[in-house]
This record gives structure tokens, sequence and C-alpha cells, in this order.
């Protein structure tokens, strides 16, 4: 059963995209304030300068009354038109304050700026083999403490048949990244006690494996906790493949990144 939209309303504003959620405020502002200018209207709710209680008019004095603008030009008048007012005027005051909630959380939510390689290769000319995957950090700020998981997801059979969700470790030469500046690559050897290890593809397939890798850490500019993950269906790894160098050192001791080759692949020519 799918999240309800209405009853997980502040999670849908935080991860739609930002196109989306300027559209559904926009739309929602608009429909508020027509729904406001009718009640004027049905309601015989006397406001001034609003003559012959024109839509128009009704709508941009609820447009000012939302908002606690007030430019004076038009003012309720009678019991039924200050009630009104009352109701939209303290409606407008949560939503203003909930709007500026949403819009500060959706700018202050930290996201790290990892890039993942579009592929994981196995490399064949190390002895055992070794799935790798790259990452690098598009930031100026480093990643700190980082901590990298790899897995095998698969659905199995489990008790009374029924498909079972299963994780299986996939263990890590180096599961642990004092400091992500530039890149850095995953390796995990497909030694005999690898779960990976005499792999047939028909039945990875039959189990919908993936390769998981799941990022936690901390931003070094903000300090707020980062997470991120990625998955890897076994069509999209490579074997008798590595990685081309996309870091290079410069004369004066520098460091050169060349973002764009992130994804660049080689055949290994000396694959046994």
């Amino acid at each position: 059963m799918g999240d309800k939209f209405w009853t997980d309303l502040y999670h849908h504003a935080l991860t739609t995209s930002w196109p989306r959620f300027m559209g559904w405020s926009t739309l929602a502002y608009i429909v508020v304030n027509l729904a406001f200018a009718v009640m004027y209207r049905v309601c015989h709710a006397h406001i001034n300068g609003s003559p012959d209680h024109d839509l128009l008019s009704l709508f941009f004095f609820s447009v000012q009354t939302l908002s606690t603008v007030g430019y004076g030009v038009m003012a309720p008048t009678g019991h039924m038109a200050n009630a009104l007012v009352s109701i939209e005027a303290l409606l407008g005051m949560m939503v203003n304050a909930l709007a500026t909630g949403v819009v500060f959380a959706r700018f202050s939510r930290p996201r790290a700026q990892i890039l993942f390689s579009r592929n994981a290769v196995i490399s064949q000319t190390s002895n055992p083999h070794a799935l790798c995957i790259r990452l690098a950090n598009v930031r100026r700020s480093a990643v700190l403490a980082m901590d990298v998981e790899l897995s095998l997801s698969q659905y199995v059979a489990g008790e009374g048949g029924y498909p079972t969700h299963v994780f299986t470790p996939l263990k890590l030469l180096q599961s642990h990244i004092p400091a992500l500046r530039f890149a850095a690559r995953l390796v995990h050897p497909i030694d005999a006690a690898s779960p990976l290890a005499d792999c047939d593809p028909v039945e990875l397939g039959a189990t919908h494996a993936q390769i998981l890798v799941t990022v936690r850490g901390t931003d070094e500019a903000t300090g707020q906790a980062v997470l991120m993950q990625r998955s890897y269906d076994f069509e999209a790894v490579l074997e008798g493949r590595r990685f081309v160098k996309m870091i290079a050192r410069e004369p004066d001791g520098g460091y050169l990144v060349d973002y764009r080759r992130l994804h660049e692949v080689e055949e290994e020519l000396d694959a046994s």
C-alpha cells in the first residue's frame, strides 16, 4: 500500500522537485483566494471599494487579506464581512508560517554532491578478481568520516514460498574513508568467501539481484550528516574492465581532477 498524499504532505513537499513544488503552491494559492472571493460574493459581504461584488475585485481583496498586506483601498463592512476576514486572516497567518518553514527546510536539507560511476566493473587481472565501483565528491568541501556499505540485494523464496528481500553484505577492502575530497574506488574482492563467487547470471536474474551502495558521512562545511544510496543491476556490471585514471598530479604539487572521466572504463588487455 503506497503512502497517502494528505497524510504525508510534509514529506511530499520536501522531496518533490522545485518546479512541481512551485506549481502546486501557486495553484493552491489561487484556489484558496478564489474560494474566499466566492464566499464573499455568496454571503453578500460588503467590501468598500468593490463595486457590485465584482469577483475579480473580491479575489484581489482576498489576496490582500490572506497575505495581511491591506492597502486600505478595500475594507470590510458589517458583521458577515468581518467574520470572513477574521477567518481568512487566521488562515493566512498559519499558511505563511507553514510555507516559510517548508521553504527553509527545502533549502537547508543536506544534500551530498557525490557522483557514482554509471557502471560497476569486475577486474580480472587482480588475484582474486575484484568488483569495483567509483565515486567522486564534486564539492569543494570534503565528506568526513565516510562509511560505505556494499550489499547484494536479492528476492529469494522464504518461509511458505513467499519471496523475501535478502541483503547479503559484500566485504570492502576499505569501508571507512576519513575524508573524501576528490574520488575513491570501492573494491570488493571476489574470493571464496564472497557471495559473488561462482555466480550464475541466470540465477541472479531470477532473484532480481542488485548491488547496493550506501554512503554515510558528514559534510565538512555545514557539519550536517549526509546519506546517499546507489543501486546497480547486474546488466550494469562490466567484466574485464577497469576505470580510467581521472586524477593527475600537477607540477606545483596540486591535483587535477577530471570529473568527465568518472564513468569511463577501458578493457584490461592483460586479463587472464
